[in-house]
């Protein structure tokens, strides 16, 4: 089968390997369509912390069975399934307690094991997510995307007519934006980026923000009718940007982190402990979380084409990679098409 692997920094080509051999509980998926995250550009670029090489790249994956280990008992040949990246360990006490998304000692496919930029893959039973006909195999492998996104929201709780302001508008902060108004929320998407804001204004017909204007926390007030938001969701990972969340929200208001930085926060504390501030973190997510996606997508009420601008085709994107992909800055998401 074909592969395209990264060797290490800055080197990735295509290889032959052999079909993976099935444990008994794992199928064998035949590869349909891959998503490009962050994550694969960063990994190729050496940037990608608990990153190790040679590895074969995607973990936003979905595919059809065409074979199923001897302990299957779900999974069937020639269905299609989105794949959750995420293996935990099942045995920690994040895990024990259901939070299989923030285990311990976590692997995901195509990041600490091999991934989907190959034309088969061996993937546990338990890792698959049934797709409907209602749903295209490239919307399946956004699926892991919207899903990292539909985490947050629901670990929000957000409630029908919540004011959400959504900061940052790339993949997932597109796909948040996009789920909280299909919960019904009124939703508000923040970027520095006049392309981005025009972008996330066409798709979703949300109304935008510029983080740099000089009166940023009185347009907040002015758009949502002289209140500051219900829930800020800040998908940005940049220091500053999580640091003046807090004075976004309303008093008994909720901040998610949903992009996370290295470096470190600091709040005023003054404002963070009077308005009695909600903060959470919110990572990767669970089967409940890919399910209601998916629900969402067969619905009609989420769509791909919100974050969607590229096709790639398997059998040569990658002889191309660091120009098309790593430097393209017009990509918003890309999907591979096998």
């Amino acid at each position: 089968m074909k592969t395209l692997i990264c060797n290490e920094p800055y080197s990735i080509e295509y290889i032959e390997r052999d079909v993976p051999r099935i444990a008994a509980n794992e199928v064998l998926l035949k590869i349909n369509a891959v998503g490009i995250c962050g994550t694969d550009i960063h990994a190729f670029a050496g940037k990608q912390a608990f990153f190790s090489y040679p590895r074969v790249l995607g973990h936003e994956i979905s595919g059809t069975v065409e074979q199923v280990g001897t302990s299957v008992t779900k999974a069937k040949e020639g269905k299609r399934y989105s794949v959750i990246p995420a293996i935990p360990c099942g045995e920690c006490p994040a895990c024990k307690e259901g939070k299989t998304n923030c285990c311990e000692s976590i692997s995901l496919y195509g990041v600490h094991q091999d991934g989907g930029f190959t034309e088969y893959l061996a993937v546990l039973e338990d890792n698959l997510v049934e797709l409907p006909d209602e749903v295209s195999c490239s919307e399946g492998a956004l699926v892991e995307c919207f899903a990292i996104s539909a985490h947050a929201i629901r670990r929000a709780e957000v409630i029908e007519d919540n004011k959400v302001l959504v900061v940052g508008a790339g993949p997932i902060g597109l796909a948040a934006a996009a789920i909280a108004k299909a919960e019904g929320c009124e939703v508000v998407v923040v970027d520095v980026a006049e392309e981005r804001l025009s972008w996330a204004k066409e798709k979703l017909g949300t109304a935008t923000l510029n983080a740099m204007s000089e009166s940023y926390i009185e347009d907040v007030r002015e758009v949502f009718g002289g209140k500051l938001a219900d829930i800020v969701f800040d998908a940005t990972g940049f220091d500053k940007s999580m640091s003046n969340a807090v004075n976004l929200i309303r008093h008994g208001g909720k901040l998610v982190f949903i992009g996370f930085t290295k470096g470190e926060l600091a709040f005023h504390n003054p404002t963070f402990h009077m308005k009695e501030t909600t903060l959470m973190s919110s990572r990767n997510a669970t089967r409940q979380d890919f399910e209601r996606v998916i629900q969402l997508m067969a619905e009609g009420k989420v769509s791909q084409n919100i974050m969607k601008n590229k096709d790639y085709n398997f059998a040569d994107f990658g002889l191309r990679y660091q120009q098309d992909v790593v430097e393209n800055k017009s990509l918003v998401k890309g999907v591979i098409n096998f």
